[in-house]
Parts: C-alpha cells; structure tokens; sequence
C-alpha cells in the first residue's frame, strides 16, 4: 500500500475546491482594483483616516492601496489567513483521521513503521501545500499583470509567494505536532485553529502599536508582510531562522509523541 498515493488521492477533492477557492479571490479581488484605480489619491485619504484597529484586521498599515502591488499587499493577507487555515487543518487531520475514521488499527497491520507513515503523510500534506503556492504565485502574477496593465512585479510576488509557503509549512507542522499530542483525535482540528486564530489576533496587536512590536516575534503572521516585501526589504532572516528552528521542533515533536502513544482503535 503507497500511503503517500492514498492520502493525494483521499484529499484530491478537497484540494480542487481549495484551488479554485485561490482562483476566485486572487482574480476577483484584483478586478476590484480595476474599478478602484481612478478614486487614487482619495482612496489612500479614505484609508489613512480609518482607526488603527480596522487597518490592522484589514492588513492595510501602511501600504499605497492605489497601486498595483499595494492593492495586492491587501489582499495578500486574506491568501495568508486562507491558506495557512488550510495547512494547519491538513496537518492536524492527516494524523488524527486515522484514529477518528476508525482505521488505525487496519493501518498499524501493514508491514510499515509508525515514522514511514509520518513521513509519507507529512509528504502527501506538503505535496498540498505546494501546489496551492503554486496555484497562488502563478494567478497572482496573471491577475496582477492583467489588471494592473504594466509594470514589473514579477520579483515582489514570487517573494510574496515563497513568504505563504513558508508560513504554510509552519502551521502543516504545528497542526501535525498538535495531532501527535492529542489523546482524542477529534479535538487537534479545533485546537489547531484556536491556536492560528491567536497568533493572527497577536499580530493584530502588534500592528496596532510600537509598544507591542515585541510580539511580532512570535506570531508567524508578523514573519512575511506585505510593507516589508513591496518596500524592498523581502523576508528578514532572523523570521526564516525562526520559522525553521518552530519547523524543526514541531517535525520533532510530531514523530516523537505520534511513535510513543496509544492509538484508539
């Protein structure tokens, strides 16, 4: 039995929706730039004199909505928030299904070690994760070279793009190390999603005021930001050394605890 197959081929219908889910907000959401693009100047007044709060949920900061990338920017946090609710799902429930679906024990009879099956379903979930990058890095820069007509914003997406996969691959694994935890199967999806509704809650905070910028360094959210990106600064360092250092504890933590505990069977 190729477990790696299986789980593409379980999940492949789920993974279509979320496809085309991409699709319908990258090009929907850039054509509204299109009808946006005369108001200019007016536009960036209107979303200067919005509270620091509503900007901060909003992901606006200090970006130039009146642009091409700046409009992106924008509806680049809603791509982040989308998706890593995906990984952090997929990572919690790969695990966990077996146990929830009542085919652990059928699985545990098969000539394989608990660290292959780890290992093929984390695959099967990363192979996922990457082809919605794929998905939003080719759209994104159709829809924006469509709507935008010309300029060259190839270099800012494709960091944009690479910025999601990381953060896709953060919560995978978090959501994985979640599930391995658990005792009830059932509870790692719920827990796995309070937890990326806290870190963007905390990111939210930190956008809010410099007295808070501390926090950024442990919400996943504040790693890739749409200012930095388009400001020419791309990804910082110490986020990519940070988001390694959690990608490697959380792999560790997900064979470690999914080897040692009892399954219910």
């Amino acid at each position: 039995m190729n477990i790696f197959l299986q789980e593409l081929k379980a999940y492949r219908k789920s993974l279509t929706i979320w496809i085309i889910g991409v699709l319908v907000m990258v090009f929907s959401g850039m054509s509204k730039y299109a009808g946006m693009e005369g108001a200019g100047q007016s536009l960036n007044e209107l979303m200067n004199n919005m509270p620091g709060v509503l900007k901060a949920m909003l992901g606006i900061q200090s970006l130039d909505v009146s642009s091409p990338l700046g409009f992106y920017g924008v509806l680049f946090t809603y791509l982040v928030i989308m998706l890593t609710v995906h990984a952090v799902m997929i990572g919690s429930t790969i695990l966990s299904k077996e146990e929830r679906d009542k085919t652990a024990e059928f699985l545990m009879t098969k000539p394989v070690t608990r660290p292959f099956i780890i290992t093929s379903k984390l695959f099967a979930a990363a192979v996922q994760v990457t082809i919605l990058t794929i998905v939003s890095f080719v759209s994104s820069l159709a829809a924006v070279y469509y709507f935008a007509g010309e300029g060259e914003f190839f270099r800012e997406i494709l960091i944009f793009s690479l910025g999601l996969w990381m953060l896709q691959v953060l919560f995978l694994t978090i959501g994985s190390g979640i599930a391995a935890m658990k005792k009830n199967p059932k509870k790692a999806p719920a827990l796995s999603a309070a937890i990326l509704l806290f870190t963007f809650f905390i990111s939210i905070m930190a956008d809010m005021t410099e007295n808070l910028q501390p926090l950024k360094y442990i919400t996943p959210f504040q790693y890739v930001t749409a200012d930095m990106v388009i400001n020419g600064n791309g990804i910082d360092g110490i986020y990519i050394f940070l988001t390694c250092i959690l990608v490697s504890v959380f792999i560790w933590v997900t064979y470690d605890r999914y080897r040692k505990r009892d399954l219910y069977v």
